[in-house]
């Protein structure tokens, strides 16, 4: 096979070889869509110097997620920066903010103003209505991926992330065997009754107990709003009220906080723990077996997935750009 030339890509392209020459050999001075044609057809032919060609034009990407406090936020951004090494070729500058789930206002103002600068956005963040009309108000220029949440916004491009709800009942299915044959109750924690995921994971956590395990229902669902010292607070004053509580499914972050704070009670009652995400400090606690299940959806790949859905969108990556849906794991004490 002939090597591809210069006047290939440009007979593809539809412009001059010296305008291709600029593109290939990074000295600018090409329209940004004229470049992308260029870099597109020269993917496409095979041009052996394809892979080393850069963008000239950056491209400005917002990211909103929770502060790293947030140990599922954390893994998040640790997949982001995996994604900016990787991709560093395409001239992507993924700008992290770090929002607090519980002022949507806030929120909702800081998506209004990255409509100024921003290239794209990706987001991780409450379905409040507010948060919802700023992203809707977005001018269409501004491709939107939800990640690991999804907001039920019309012009959102692309969902990347699990099936929340087949996630719950996996949990449902999970927490129906550990909690053993008596007749019982589990108790539900999520962290914000505006965040889709969660309402989906309590909802096919309710739905499979009924189905499967009629003997242990649901006593409450309650909301932590993302608060660890809540999440702890609201788990003991239900076992402490509740002597048929068996088990407790935990949809949101505080999990080491809650645990320490069952810790004496558990000690004369078997409590089974299910919750979600292996990161580092859950990991621990169920190799410790003072959780028994743990649901992890792979966060970091779920970030890379994102900025490459995004860069699809935006024209730097090949392919089409659509949802991804990611898949779950079950991880046990003798998996870890």
């Amino acid at each position: 096979m002939a090597k591809v030339t210069l006047e290939d890509v440009a007979r593809a392209a539809g412009a001059s070889v010296a305008t291709v020459d600029r593109v290939v050999n990074r000295r600018g001075g090409v329209s940004a869509a004229k470049e992308m044609a260029i870099l597109q057809a020269a993917r496409k032919l095979g041009l052996d110097r394809n892979l080393a060609i850069r963008p000239t034009l950056t491209k400005r990407i917002a990211v909103l997620i929770q502060p790293p406090t947030n140990p599922f936020h954390d893994q998040l951004r640790g997949g982001i920066d995996q994604a900016r090494t990787l991709h560093r070729d395409l001239n992507m500058l993924l700008q992290v903010e770090h929002i607090d789930p519980a002022d949507p206002d806030r929120i909702a103002a800081r998506i209004t103003r990255a409509a100024s600068w921003a290239d794209g956005m990706i987001l991780t963040v409450p379905a409040a209505p507010q948060i919802v009309m700023a992203v809707e108000a977005l001018p269409a220029r501004i491709p939107v991926v939800t990640m690991a949440d999804d907001l039920p916004a019309r012009n959102r491009a692309a969902f990347v992330g699990p099936d929340d709800r087949q996630a719950g009942r996996v949990a449902g299915d999970l927490m129906g065997h550990l909690a053993g044959p008596d007749r019982g109750e589990a108790l539900v924690l999520i962290g914000r009754f505006d965040m889709p995921g969660h309402g989906a994971r309590s909802g096919g956590f309710v739905d499979l107990l009924a189905e499967r395990h009629p003997r242990l229902h649901v006593a409450e669902v309650l909301e932590t709003h993302e608060d660890k010292a809540t999440a702890a607070a609201l788990a003991l004053r239900a076992v402490r009220a509740n002597a048929d509580l068996r088990g407790i499914y935990l949809c949101t972050t505080g999990c080491t906080e809650l645990v320490a704070a069952l810790a004496p009670v558990r000690r004369s009652r078997s409590i089974a723990i299910v919750t979600h995400e292996l990161t580092p400090q859950r990991r621990a606690l169920l190799k410790a077996r003072k959780v028994q299940a743990i649901i992890d959806q792979k966060p970091m790949l779920e970030a890379r997935l994102a900025v490459e859905t995004m860069a699809r969108l935006i024209g730097r990556l090949d392919g089409d750009a659509g949802s991804v849906a990611t898949e779950i794991q079950i991880f046990m004490p003798e998996s870890v």
